[in-house]
């Protein structure tokens, strides 16, 4: 596959990842995907500049990540809710039902509010949230707060897998 900066010279996404496989790799962990975002912003290419962008390419209820892969490789891109409603299938079978429940909520908040709901300080908003300011409660649904942490961080990876069994 060509270098795909000649696409759009203008959005220097290319020195942060080296294909789309890198991509869905870098974008489908909280920290990696925040150390991107950083990287992008220190090259002029923060919030505005990626609304406006979204805005462009008529991608206002997409994930930045479908931005940056239709600006990269030319990718269609899907709607936050799309892309939630195709990561279901797949969680529904790699966690139990209370950690379903808890991720369904947060997609939910996802698909309404953006990617930024899955950054790694928002879990305990969200836990406060769902559980009613109640963290005991959380941690007696969902088991030890290290275990929260890898649920929260692990099942985004299922957002941003190839479809139709090209999982990363």
């Amino acid at each position: 596959m060509a270098h795909p900066c000649p696409r759009n010279s203008s959005w220097k996404c290319c020195p942060f990842f080296k294909n789309e496989a890198e991509l869905r790799v870098l974008w489908s962990a909280p920290d990696t995907r925040a150390k991107l975002l950083q990287g992008l912003g220190e090259k002029g290419f923060g919030a505005a500049q990626s609304a406006e962008m979204q805005s462009i390419i008529k991608a206002e209820k997409s994930d930045l990540f479908d931005v940056l892969a239709y600006i990269a490789y030319a990718l269609p891109t899907l709607t936050r809710e799309e892309r939630a409603a195709r990561a279901k299938a797949r969680i529904s079978s790699a966690f139990n039902s209370k950690q379903q429940t808890f991720l369904d909520f947060v997609l939910a908040h996802y698909v309404s509010q953006g990617v930024h709901e899955l950054d790694q300080e928002k879990l305990t908003p969200l836990l406060r949230l769902k559980y009613n300011d109640s963290l005991a409660d959380a941690v007696a649904d969902l088991g030890r707060p290290e275990e929260i942490g890898t649920v929260f961080s692990s099942f985004q990876k299922y957002l941003y897998q190839q479809p139709s069994g090209n999982a990363l």
